[in-house]
């Protein structure tokens, strides 16, 4: 009987989950909350100030004695900061996206930090692996915020053929359907986003929480393909703005030029009307706002009820086989 898992094992955590490292989101906070019920808070670069990061980093380790980790978002100016205050407070999980993660793995393995970059293809998936990382999260375009352009259901399983390195699912789960779904698919974990939202330890304004609960399954467009940098966040005034002044031909430049600040205006003003409200597809999934505590056991115990039904439909599906072949 298989007791734990590589993920588990990699990471020192309970339960093979991550928590997103959602900008302006993603704090101490709900880091800490998230790994002190068995998972693994990550806290959000992003652009954020080193002076800020740095407190960031030493409230966590106030708030919890458990594993936690930081996700770098490698074309921000901050990055190279970034790097070096997770060197200083020696993080023991580093997630990295938008970007070539090779100065990451090069400067933060070493020190004992496990690098797991995040990947919207089987060859970055590869590529990574060459240079070095421990595992990687497969991202599906049903995810918030900057989307690939692969499903979940097909990346998962295209990634977890390409790598001989652990593979955590992330994009469109909220559930243990979900989380049931992914292992299937051969991965091995998974990180939820917009789920950890919607817990009581998240700081994010009430109105974008509110937002997220009246949400349903076409609740969600994607901005910014004509940047070359696509998002995904909830309709509203802003997101309909944004897609006519695409579809007018306006300039990368302008693009940028409007949806600057949005999402701080959204999470930390509570403007859900001008601002940008990232959350993924399966927010229609989420009418609850529980303790972080609360999310994991049940996502974990539907799971479990997921996988026996799987084993009974396993033995259903073999006694077919032995039929043809008989």
């Amino acid at each position: 009987m298989m007791r734990t898992n590589r993920v588990v094992e990699l990471t020192g955590i309970r339960f093979p989950v991550f928590q997103g490292g959602m900008a302006w989101v993603a704090d101490a906070q709900l880091a800490a909350a998230v790994s002190n019920a068995g998972g693994l808070g990550i806290i959000a670069a992003a652009n954020m100030p080193p002076e800020l990061l740095d407190q960031e980093l030493r409230k966590v380790r106030e708030l919890t004695d458990g594993p936690f980790g930081l996700n770098i978002m490698l074309l921000s100016p901050t990055a190279d900061d970034a790097i070096e205050l997770a060197a200083s407070h020696r993080v023991p999980v580093i997630t990295t996206g938008a970007g070539k993660p090779g100065k990451v793995i090069e400067r933060l393995k070493p020190l004992g930090a496990k690098v797991i970059p995040v990947v919207a293809s089987a060859v970055h998936a590869r590529r990574v692996e060459q240079q070095g990382a421990d595992a990687v999260i497969a991202e599906g375009m049903e995810s918030g915020g900057h989307i690939g352009e692969i499903s979940t259901f097909a990346l998962v399983p295209q990634v977890v053929d390409s790598v001989s390195i652990p593979v955590i699912a992330a994009g469109g789960i909220a559930d243990g359907r979900g989380v049931a779904a992914a292992f299937a698919l051969g991965a091995e974990g998974v990180q939820m986003g917009t789920r950890f939202v919607c817990v009581r330890e998240c700081n994010v304004h009430g109105a974008y929480k509110d937002m997220i609960l009246k949400a349903g399954d076409r609740s969600t467009v994607v901005t910014g393909r004509s940047t070359g940098h696509p998002v995904r966040c909830l309709k509203n005034k802003f997101s309909a703005k944004f897609e006519e002044m695409e579809r007018s031909g306006a300039s990368v430049e302008e693009l940028e030029a409007f949806g600057s600040g949005r999402l701080r205006a959204a999470v930390v003003d509570g403007d859900v009307e001008w601002g940008s409200v990232m959350a993924g597809q399966c927010a229609g999934m989420i009418d609850d706002v529980p303790s972080a505590s609360e999310v994991i056991r049940r996502i974990f115990v539907q799971a479990a009820d997921q996988m026996d039904r799987m084993s009974e439909l396993g033995r259903f599906f073999r006694s077919l086989c032995m039929e043809e072949v008989g």
